[in-house]
C-alpha cells in the first residue's frame, strides 16, 4: 500500500497573539499529504480541515493505537480502497479552558478568525490545494462537529462540504443537564479561577472536574464577559445556583439547531452535508442530530444522515464513512 506523509508545521498566528487566556500563539499543525503528492508534482488536491473534540488538538488525531488507526493511516487505507486523495489539515485550537469551540471569544481568543482568515489561506498558499471553496471541506467530531457545522453555515464562501460527527446541538439536552453538578463543583472550589488553577495542578483529573470544565469552557466560548471572573459569564448564579436564562440565551444563539433556519441557503449550497451520531450518545446528541435532520427535511436541504449503534467515545472509525464521501464531493 502506498503511503502519504505528515508534516507538522509551527504556525505563528497573529490573531491569537496576546489572547486573554494566555495560550500560545504558535501552534503545531499536522498536515497529511496523500501518496501521490510527492510522485505527481503537478497535481493539486482537495483539502479538508479536521477539527478535534473538547480537550483535543490536531496532533491527537495521529495517536498510535493498534485497534484504532491514526488519521493518516486511516486515510492511506481509504485511498488504497478507492477513495480520491485528500490533503488533511489538523488545527490546534486548544485553550486552557479545554477548547475554543472554534469561535471568536474575548475570554479565549479569536479561533474562528484564526481558522478561516489565517490557516485556510496559508495552507492554500503553501501546499498544492485546489484553492476554491468547491474543493475545500471541514469535518469534526463532538465539539469539532459543532465547529464544522457552524463554520460551514457561516462561511459557505470558504467551505464547500462538511461532515459533522456527533456534533454539539440542542443545547438544552447536551449542556443544561450538567449545570447543577458543574455549579456544585465550582462552588466547592471557591469560584472559576480557583477551580481552574486547582484543576491544572492535579495530576489526576476527577470525572466531575471534567464535567465542570466542559461547562466552564462553553461559557468562556458562548457567553464571554470581560467584567466577570476570568472573563466568563456563567449560565447559573454561583451563590444561589439559580439559572440565569439571559446568559443561556446567548448560548442558544449559537446552537446549530437555532442557526439553521437563517443559514438554510448556506447549507443548501454545499456539495455534501454529512451528519451522523451514535444512538447511545452519553451527551444525548442523537436527539439533537435527529431534530436537526428533521428540520433539514422540512426545508428540503439535501443531506446524508446515519445513526450507528455506539456511544460518544472512541468512534474515529466513523471517518471511514465521511472522508471518502468528502473526497468524492470535493474532487469533482
Amino acid at each position: 500500500m502506498k503511503r502519504g506523509r505528515v508534516e507538522v508545521v509551527a504556525f505563528e498566528s497573529d490573531v491569537l497573539r496576546g489572547n486573554a487566556a494566555g495560550d500560545p500563539h504558535v501552534r503545531r499543525v499536522p498536515i497529511y499529504l496523500p501518496p501521490s503528492y510527492d510522485t505527481a508534482p503537478a497535481k493539486r488536491f482537495p483539502v479538508v480541515h479536521v477539527l478535534t473534540g473538547f480537550t483535543g488538538r490536531g496532533r491527537m488525531l495521529l495517536n498510535d493505537n493498534p485497534w484504532s488507526p491514526s488519521l493518516d493511516d486511516r486515510m492511506d487505507a481509504l485511498i488504497a480502497a478507492g477513495s480520491p486523495e485528500l490533503i488533511l489539515v489538523m488545527p490546534d485550537c486548544f485553550t486552557r479552558f479545554g477548547g475554543s469551540q472554534y469561535v471568536d471569544s474575548t475570554a479565549t481568543g479569536r479561533y474562528e478568525t484564526h481558522l478561516v482568515k489565517e490557516l485556510v489561506p496559508w495552507v492554500d498558499a503553501h501546499y498544492r490545494t485546489l484553492a476554491a471553496r468547491e474543493h475545500r471541506g471541514i469535518a469534526g467530531k463532538s465539539s469539532g462537529g459543532f465547529g464544522a457545522m457552524r463554520l460551514g453555515m457561516l462561511h459557505p464562501d470558504v467551505f464547500g462540504a462538511l461532515a459533522c460527527h456527533s456534533g454539539d446541538m440542542l443545547f438544552e439536552y447536551c449542556y443544561a443537564v450538567d449545570f447543577p453538578k458543574a455549579c456544585s463543583v465550582l462552588q466547592a472550589a471557591g469560584g472559576v479561577r480557583r477551580f481552574l488553577e486547582a484543576f491544572e495542578a492535579k495530576p489526576q483529573k476527577p470525572k466531575d472536574d471534567f464535567l465542570a470544565l466542559n461547562i466552564l469552557a462553553m461559557a468562556a466560548c458562548y457567553s464571554p464577559e470581560p467584567k466577570a471572573e476570568m472573563g466568563v459569564d456563567l449560565p447559573f448564579d454561583l451563590g444561589t445556583g439559580l439559572p440565569r436564562p439571559a446568559v443561556f440565551e446567548r448560548w442558544l444563539a449559537v446552537d446549530p439547531l437555532r442557526l439553521l433556519p437563517a443559514r438554510a441557503e448556506a447549507l443548501r449550497s454545499l456539495r455534501l452535508l454529512y451528519i451522523d451520531c451514535g444512538t447511545k450518545d452519553e451527551f444525548h446528541l442523537h436527539h439533537g442530530a435527529r431534530a436537526f435532520t428533521a428540520e433539514l427535511k422540512k426545508l428540503g436541504i439535501d443531506h446524508r444522515y446515519e445513526e450507528f449503534d455506539d456511544g460518544h467515545m472512541n468512534v474515529p472509525y466513523r471517518y471511514d464513512a465521511s472522508l471518502p464521501a468528502l473526497a468524492r464531493a470535493l474532487s469533482t
